[in-house]
């Protein structure tokens, strides 16, 4: 932990954030693109089937971008920890450019018949594993190149675009359902594709981390005082840093919740519009398009009030806000009229979503420099995987026989980790003496929210 603060960014900071936000951007763009217009590319790429069989045809391509994560992430960790976080970001995103072309141009079903199917699962499950060395690469390189509290606006800023890439994926599916015959997804894909080939060359400017650098040249160091060669390293104590278990469980809780929370706004409110106010995909796609816009507004808040905030206590906040919220939820979606009542609950259930927005950097630097990519990135993918199969597939059950009470079986015990975790690393930054002295009530935080 720095007990120095940095108050402004360098010329050369300022570029690797662009080169950065820009990537990342793209990367949820295309990422997305396929997940907002499954609905209508699953009937283009997947043999007809019926009702039931589409619905669980829908789960199965929401969660085949994310079943494989975990074994991107050790490949990407891998990368990550032993060549570094520049490499791991520009390889990424080159591997997502290519899928996106093969996508844009492979053949439908009516054409090539089963094969067209195995090729755009293929590409889903690359660009799955991918966007974990993306997201976690970029993050980890501006916390290791920027130091607190800017580290804080900037984190947070990469996380906005993570979240306006999907909007603009959606806005790209509104516009592809309104102009049927006009604009082709196909040119939204070559688009994201070439924009992403260009920012692979442009990264490759970026300079490596300098906590991830000079950790490094430590290592070094302490052998050649040694005389000893780098085979040993097992015996060096920079090396042999272990992940704390109770701090890894923490960051896994942290992360389960943004899945289900997410599951419930988009998919699951979606389903209730198309089962209940007899919404079409297109209907569906259009709704969801400004849901995603006051999900990213909802972020520009948090930038502002990580500078005055501490990011831990703004995380508290949003948590006693869903709370509150989630056990009401049921009744809610229970007594809902009119889509735009569907539309407030998939609103509040964005805006106050429980994620690690703005304190992302505070939870990633305790964790072993050596060892970060790899373990965030796992612990990333592992959640994610896990809970979208639950909520998927858990979800279809728990509704079925106890209605939209079935929710609160997997949001309470969400909800009761995420608070856990919360806990853990406000001890951690206590601790390490990182946690402010002068502490703002939760109060005054919530005056700002509102």
């Amino acid at each position: 932990m720095t007990s120095s603060k940095q108050q402004s960014l360098t010329r050369e900071q300022k570029e690797a954030v662009g080169l950065l936000s820009i990537g990342t951007f793209l990367e949820y763009f295309d990422l997305m693109l396929y997940i907002h217009m499954a609905v209508l590319l699953n009937e283009l790429f997947f043999p007809e089937s019926d009702s039931t069989t589409k619905a669980l045809l829908l789960a199965f391509t929401f969660c085949s971008t994310y079943l494989l994560r975990p074994i991107g992430a050790l490949i990407f960790g891998y990368l990550g920890d032993n060549i570094g976080r520049k490499h791991t970001v520009i390889i990424t995103t080159f591997i997502m450019s290519v899928s996106c072309i093969v996508m844009a141009s492979l053949p439908t079903y009516t054409q090539i018949g089963i094969t067209a199917s195995c090729v755009m699962l293929i590409c889903r499950i690359i660009q799955g594993m991918t966007s974990m060395g993306e997201i976690i690469g970029a993050t980890l390189y501006l916390t290791e190149t920027i130091q607190r509290p800017q580290q804080y606006t900037v984190v947070a800023f990469l996380n906005f675009l993570t979240g306006f890439g999907g909007t603009v994926a959606l806005g790209v599916a509104s516009l592809v359902t309104l102009e049927k015959g006009g604009f082709s997804w196909r040119y939204a894909f070559l688009i994201g594709a070439v924009v992403a080939f260009i920012g692979t060359i442009a990264r490759t400017t970026l300079r490596e981390t300098p906590e991830f650098a000079d950790a490094r040249r430590r290592v070094k160091k302490t052998f050649k005082n040694m005389n000893k060669d780098l085979g040993i390293l097992e015996n060096n104590p920079l090396w042999n840093t272990k992940v704390d278990k109770v701090t890894a469980i923490s960051m896994f809780f942290i992360q389960c919740a943004w899945p289900v929370c997410f599951y419930i706004a988009y998919i699951h409110c979606g389903n209730i519009l198309q089962e209940v106010f007899m919404y079409s995909p297109e209907q569906i796609i259009h709704q969801n398009f400004f849901l995603s816009i006051v999900e990213v507004i909802a972020i520009i808040p948090l930038i502002y009030l990580c500078r005055y905030f501490y990011p831990i206590l703004i995380l508290k906040v949003k948590l006693v806000a869903f709370i509150v919220f989630i056990f009401i939820c049921p009744y809610l979606f229970d007594n809902a009229k009119t889509p735009y009542d569907i539309f407030w609950i998939q609103s509040f259930t964005m805006i106050f979503i429980l994620d690690d927005i703005p304190a992302t950097t505070i939870l990633v630097t305790h964790f072993p420099v050596f060892k970060r990519f790899t373990s965030v990135a796992v612990i990333y993918a592992l959640s994610r995987a896990m809970m979208y199969i639950i909520t998927s597939f858990g979800l279809v059950y728990l509704t079925k026989y106890y209605g939209h009470w079935g929710l609160l079986a997997i949001t309470i015990p969400v909800v009761i980790g995420y608070t856990f975790g919360i806990l853990h690393f406000e001890k951690l930054e206590k601790e390490s003496g990182s946690y402010p002295q002068k502490k703002n009530s939760v109060s005054e935080v919530s005056a700002n929210l509102n």
